[in-house]
């Protein structure tokens, strides 16, 4: 054993003498050698806890590294404008099978080579475990389960619908734009406020329908706030709409306010003109004292009793 261990260690430092050239053949040959020495140490009866995966066991993390890979990808091409749970539904859900299998596996009947324990938990750092979880809290995260329907097969009705919606306002809002480019001033939007008043209307209604549904719990079967990939649509087409086109809606309830607003503050006046033309005026009743008699009178009075 020990001779085929320091001629690993040679042909090792050979190819890092000769470089990346001169080295392939002798890196080929330290390959070969330290399957030859693998094989010796599980043939010499030592523990089996080597790194060395089993095919099958080798192929599942593969295919769950290639599709991290592929959903990380997609993650970052549609953070902006957001549309992850659209475009990254299929390839989640197809990762979270992969990590299924991967905890399903289990190898051969030694307990050291179990396909699940060699994967997840052998390592403190556990990186499999690791990228799982930060997919699963992207996900919840995002609310996509709001978006997409119970089976799982596609976007629910209500998101098709309201997508279909936003997707007819933006092309609106290019429609009209185009139409007046030659004619009005860039700071001047009314043809998109006048003709995509309609279309922006239903949208903005819909979204408020959106969300009182979900605060009961909708056809997707959860009761949170809608996905971003509705969110976010929603806010573009209102910055669009008020900052950037500078359009208002009317509201409709103003005549209503405005009436309940004028009654209320005329109640006081009403109440206190009813109060004086129905309350009863006391009169004055003056009381007149008493005249002090005279000097005079008293002395008659006394001369009349002396």
């Amino acid at each position: 054993m020990a001779p085929l261990c320091r001629q690993l260690l040679l042909l090792f430092a050979l190819a890092l003498a000769l470089g990346p050239a001169a080295g392939l053949d002798a890196l080929g040959e330290a390959e070969e050698l330290a399957a030859v020495m693998a094989a010796e140490l599980r043939a010499a009866g030592l523990p089996g806890d080597l790194p060395e995966l089993e095919p099958e066991c080798r192929r599942l993390l593969t295919a769950f590294a290639e599709g991290s890979a592929t959903l990380s990808g997609c993650l970052a091409r549609r953070a902006r404008p957001v549309r992850l749970c659209q475009a990254c539904g299929g390839l989640y859900r197809s990762l979270l099978t992969q990590y299924g299998d991967i905890a399903r596996a289990v190898g051969n009947s030694s307990e050291s080579h179990n396909c699940a324990k060699s994967i997840l938990t052998s390592d403190r750092l556990q990186v499999v475990v690791t990228l799982s979880s930060f997919f699963n809290d992207t996900w919840e995260a995002a609310n996509c389960a709001n978006c997409i329907k119970n089976n799982s097969e596609g976007l629910s009705n209500s998101t098709q619908e309201f997508m279909d919606l936003f997707n007819k306002s933006l092309a609106c809002f290019e429609h009209n734009l185009q139409g007046q480019a030659m004619d009005l001033s860039p700071n001047n939007y009314t043809e998109v406020c006048k003709n995509c008043n309609g279309t922006y209307k239903k949208l903005n209604d819909l979204y408020n329908k959106l969300q009182r549904l979900n605060r009961h719990g909708d056809e997707s079967g959860h009761s949170a706030h809608l996905c971003i990939d509705v969110e976010d649509a929603m806010n573009i087409t209102r910055k669009l709409w008020s900052r950037t086109f500078n359009c208002s809606v009317p509201c409709s309830d103003t005549v209503p306010v405005i009436a309940v607003s004028s009654f209320i503050l005329f109640l006081p006046v009403v109440f206190y003109l009813s109060s004086f033309l129905h309350s009863k005026q006391k009169k004055r009743i003056l009381i007149l004292p008493k005249r002090i008699q005279s000097n005079a009178s008293l002395v008659n009075i006394q001369e009349k009793y002396s």
